[in-house]
Formats: C-alpha cells, structure tokens, sequence
C-alpha cells in the first residue's frame, strides 16, 4: 500500500538534479514545491504529485500534513553521544579563565570522561545511551553518528562500539558508529605515544572492521591529541582495511590535519574554526565535506569557523551538534541551526542543506538519503510551520511534529492546545 503525505505548506526537497551534494551557491537553492503531496511505497520516495492529482492514487493510507513544512529527515552526521560521567566542574573552571586546552592538559577533559567510560558497564552505558538518539529523533533526526574515544583502550573502546552497535541494531533510525581511538593518549601511554599508536594500527583497526563493529575511522589532530604525521600513519592502515575516513582537525591549531585529509581524499574534515584561506582554497578543489559545529565555539566561547568564506569558494558546507560532554554539551540540533544563522551569518536555504544532503555526504550516504527526490529512502522531518524559515527563528525551540524513517512515523509531537 502507498503511503501519501498529502498537502504541507511546502516540501523543502533539497533537490541536487541528481548531483547528491550542494558546494557553494548551490547551497542556497532548497528546492521548494508547493501545493503538492509525496508518495511513498515500501520506504521509498515514489512520487512528487501536485495536489490536484491526488485523487488518481488509490489504495493509500493518508497523512494529512495541512500547515505543515516537510524537510528531508535531518542527518546529524558528528557526534561523541556514547559517553558517561559528566564535566560540569570544567564548565565552571573555563567560566573562571581556564582554556580547554589547560583543562586537557592537567588531566581533564577528555580522559576525565575516559575514566567514567571505563568505570561503566556494557548495560550501565546503554542506558545512559537510549535517551540521547531518543532526544535527537524527537528533533527529527532519521541519521545519527555516533563515535567511540572516550574508552582509549582496547577493551573500553570494543565496548563502546558494542554499545553503540546495539542501538544500530535496535533503534529506529539510521546508526553510523565511528571509531575514534585517536581521541587523545591515555594516560598510560603517555610518555609512549608509539605503543598507543601501534595498538591501534596492529590490533583495534583490524579487530573492528573485522567484526563489523564500525566502518568509519576518525582522528583528533591537534596539539593535545595527535600529530599530522601520527594520523598519517593510523588513515594508511584504515585505507587498507577499507574504512570509511574522516577528520578533527583546524579546531585550536594548524598542525597539517588538512594536507593529511587531501592527502587520503577522505570523506570530511571536521571543526575549521582555524583554517586559513590558502587552506580553504585547497580545500574547494576536493570532495571533502566541511562539517562546521557552532555549538562548540559557543560552549568554549571562542571563533566560529568562517562558513561564509568556505561557501563563497564553493566548499561542500554540513553542520552539526558535536553532542559530547566536554566542549559542546549541545544535543540540540535546531540550536545549531540557529547559531549558524546568527554567528556564521548562513541563510536559511543554506543550513537546510548543511543539516540534510551535505551531512549525508560526510557520512557518504548521499545517494540513499538527504533529500526529497523520487528513488530515495522516505526519510522525512515535519514541522508545525507554514514556512520553513520559521525553523530558524524560534530559537531552541523544537517544532518537529514527525519524524518519519522508511515511510513510517516513528515520533510523533503530542499536539498542542
């Protein structure tokens, strides 16, 4: 049986003309039609049809979406989600002058969550897990990336893929799991960098792809994680085993992440709140994604990567929350949204793209979801607008009535009085 979404305000479709991806200027058309109803059978988008055609399908179960904005569902394509304790003590500790980077430095940061990481059980984990992509589908998100790095160990890190792999088997939306043993050097090595890197290379690499556990591989360069010639080394390995690559990097430092991104043409780099505009050139000539996260810039009270240069030199643009304890403890993608608006001075039209198609790029998931095109999985968010500018400006508020995975409604909003 076919399924309509009969009659929304608009149908924000994202459309690529078959491209399945938006670089600059392409960015600001988000393809809207109007006065028509998708059709969807089997999870698929069959149909775009004008409403006044509507009565020459039959057999369908019918959604009324009247005074409603339909959107790709939201894709959201970088996050640290599987992690326990909390650092509500270095959020006070920055609030009085204290840097990030001095916070890492004298143990905090991210080994503070690696620590609670390795204190919690495989179950313990799980349901610290479950609200959080609860809280993301509720936004309208139908993909969620989720990276291990907060074990940082052999053990610890196969359990957090382990946890996070439960969820891909048994949520109802899209799980991608990341590993991302290059997060930081535990503590135990230290003074031994090469055992660290050698465990990764030689044994967790192999081990996950192996078992399935991930097919993406990402990596923290910067001065208080790894060097650009370490990360050269850990994407080498990852290349032939067949993982799916991508990249911290550009966010406090220029340590030559960049070179190493263009060097194994990977999929995204990710943060460039500091890269510089000879980079951005290079940068316009690839493939590779540009996934900007404004919450961190807003939670460490620092620069905001420069979107509008990025989309000026015809960059591939994606957004995203960054969801982690520690430097952007924002599950909020709308927020996002909104702080791009306002502090990355990006249109509307603009960060649409950058939550729905560019983001499913980052995840090279392009071809199946991201837009609203006839031959895609049915993957929609419905808001309580008219016009889906309103979106970004309600701030932090969610408007998400539906969220809708392979054609079936899995959230629904309780209606307001």
């Amino acid at each position: 049986m076919k399924t309509i979404f009969k009659n929304p305000s608009q149908i924000v479709t994202v459309d690529t003309n078959g491209k399945d991806f938006k670089s600059g200027n392409e960015l600001s058309d988000a393809a809207i039609l109007y006065e028509h109803s998708i059709i969807v059978e089997n999870g698929i988008i069959k149909d775009l049809i004008p409403n006044s055609s509507l009565q020459k399908v039959n057999e369908s179960r019918i959604i009324d979406l009247k005074d409603m904005v339909v959107l790709p569902g939201l894709v959201e394509c970088h996050t640290h989600a599987a992690f326990a304790g909390n650092r509500a003590g270095e959020f006070l500790m920055r609030l009085q002058g204290s840097s990030y980077e001095e916070i890492a430095q004298a143990g905090g940061g991210i080994i503070s969550t690696m620590k609670a990481v390795r204190e919690s059980s495989f179950d313990e984990l799980v349901k610290l897990l479950q609200p959080r992509i609860s809280h993301f589908v509720a936004q309208g998100v139908t993909t969620l990336e989720i990276k291990s790095g907060y074990g940082l160990s052999y053990y610890d890190e196969i359990k957090l893929l382990q946890v996070i792999n439960y969820f891909k088997t048994n949520s109802s939306i899209c799980i991608i799991p990341t590993f991302l043993g290059a997060h930081a050097y535990p503590p135990e090595y230290k003074n031994d960098h090469s055992q660290y890197l050698e465990l990764i290379i030689k044994e967790m690499l192999p081990y996950i792809i192996k078992n399935k556990l991930a097919e993406h591989v990402d990596a923290f360069c910067e001065k208080t994680a790894f060097s650009a010639e370490e990360v050269d080394k850990i994407f080498l390995k990852a290349k032939k085993l067949g993982y799916k690559i991508r990249l911290h990097t550009e966010q406090f430092n220029n340590i030559g992440g960049l070179e190493v991104a263009l060097k194994h043409k990977i999929l995204s780099v990710d943060h460039l709140e500091v890269i510089t505009g000879k980079d951005i050139s290079k940068l316009a000539n690839s493939e590779i994604t540009a996934v900007l996260l404004p919450g961190v810039s807003f939670f460490l009270d620092y620069g905001y990567a420069p979107a509008r240069k990025l989309i000026e030199a015809n960059c591939i643009v994606a957004l995203s929350t960054d969801f982690n304890p520690g430097s952007s403890h924002i599950p909020n993608i709308q927020l996002i949204m909104q702080l791009a608006a306002l502090k990355m001075k990006m249109s509307a039209e603009e960060i649409i793209s950058s939550v729905t198609i560019n983001a499913a790029k980052a995840l090279d998931l392009n071809k199946q979801i991201g837009s609203i095109e006839i031959g895609k999985q049915a993957d929609l968010a419905v808001f309580r607008v008219k016009e889906f500018q309103e979106i970004i400006y309600n701030i932090g508020v969610n408007l998400n009535r539906y969220t809708v995975k392979k054609g079936e409604i899995i959230y629904q909003q309780a209606e307001t009085k």
